[in-house]
């Protein structure tokens, strides 16, 4: 008789899990639609005046068995999630979001096409610093097949008194040497009021790690018909620079590519912090191709081909690493530059390993 008495009281408790499964999601609905006003009007998804208002008006509603704190502690478990799938339902929505766009983006730059499979170098010095100089290097990286070329003619440095580029100069360099050799020019603007006037010489505006999160430039890149190359802030998460993108992208600009250059850490071995998970997050998280600056994450030149090793076999579409005629007098970042010599090794040791197939 008890048993019966049991299963009698079972049967009206999976009744009650039912419909607590449906008041749950119920609930959820309820969120989702909330979500997407707030998302309407710009509003923090979470409020904690609304959490501390519904925590309290449970309290005065209780009439036991359980204590308070039990239940508020079970309602903030509801609350959290609920958060989560709000949040969830946002990244769904974001223009670069995979679940949004499942097919890859590929970027065309004059033939080379970055995201369709194919892995590639994106090659050059730090700096432009003369004609010379970029020649040489664009020279040895068309030798090589390499043409998708880099190079930095304005340069936001940490100390005031470094090289700070040489600006419009820089750019006519890299132009020049580009129409000469058949190149691709990537270089970083770093002011909404140059991209204008970059628009003449680059074919890739490269968005530095120092200004992943200006607004307006990123918004000013958005709005023109030319490729992007964003860069991860210097400590930013994945889901800042994911949206760094979305500013970009909802602006009418969709080619873009990511760029992980490693973020700031405790560590000091390193100039930076290689996070190579990033890049399949990123491949899963959005439909961009995916870049691995090894120069800017190691800071060493002695880093670069096992780090690019590493970031080829992980699935970047393409690794970015400097190149110098003479490091030793370079006018930034001379510790972190390969020389000719030591790039031909790197492209023949990346070729030798299976892993650059060019």
């Amino acid at each position: 008789m008890s048993n019966e008495k049991v299963d009698l009281l079972r049967s009206e408790l999976d009744e009650v899990n039912l419909k607590l499964l449906d008041l749950i999601n119920e609930r959820a609905r309820l969120v989702q639609e909330i979500g997407k006003v707030k998302g309407t009007q710009g509003v923090n998804r979470f409020d904690p005046v609304r959490e501390r208002s519904m925590l309290d008006h449970i309290a005065a509603n209780n009439n036991g068995p359980f204590e308070t704190s039990t239940l508020q502690h079970i309602f903030k478990q509801i609350f959290k999630a609920s958060l989560e799938l709000q949040e969830e339902d946002n990244s769904k929505a974001l223009l670069v979001s995979r679940k949004k766009h499942p097919e890859n983006t590929i970027v065309n730059l004059k033939g080379e096409t970055i995201g369709d499979g194919e892995q590639r170098l994106i090659m050059g010095p730090c700096a432009v610093e003369s004609y010379e100089q970029v020649y040489t290097v664009a020279k040895a990286l068309k030798e090589r097949g390499i043409t998708l070329l880099r190079g930095g003619a304005f340069k936001p440095r940490t100390s005031p008194y470094d090289f700070q580029g040489l600006g419009e100069e820089g750019l006519q360099i890299l132009r020049k040497v580009a129409d000469e050799l058949g190149m691709v020019v990537i270089s970083e603007i770093i002011n909404p009021a140059h991209v204008e006037m970059a628009l003449d010489y680059v074919d890739v505006i490269q968005v530095g790690a120092r200004n992943a999160q200006n607004f307006e430039l990123l918004n000013a890149v958005g709005s023109v018909d030319k490729a992007v190359l964003l860069k991860r802030g210097l400590s930013g998460t994945i889901s800042e620079f994911i949206h760094a993108a979305e500013y970009v992208v909802s602006k009418g600009n969709s080619q873009v590519m990511l760029c992980e250059r490693g973020i700031r850490t405790y560590e000091t071995a390193t100039r930076n912090t290689l996070d190579i998970s990033a890049v399949p997050i990123l491949k899963q998280e959005t439909h961009l191709p995916v870049l691995v600056d090894v120069t800017h994450s190691t800071g060493r030149r002695d880093l670069l081909l096992p780090c690019a090793k590493a970031a080829l076999a992980i699935g970047a579409d393409a690794v970015m690493a400097e190149v110098h005629p003479d490091p030793a007098v370079a006018l930034s970042d001379s510790a972190q530059q390969m020389d000719i010599e030591q790039f031909n090794t790197f492209v023949n040791e990346l070729q030798a390993s299976g892993l650059y197939k060019r």
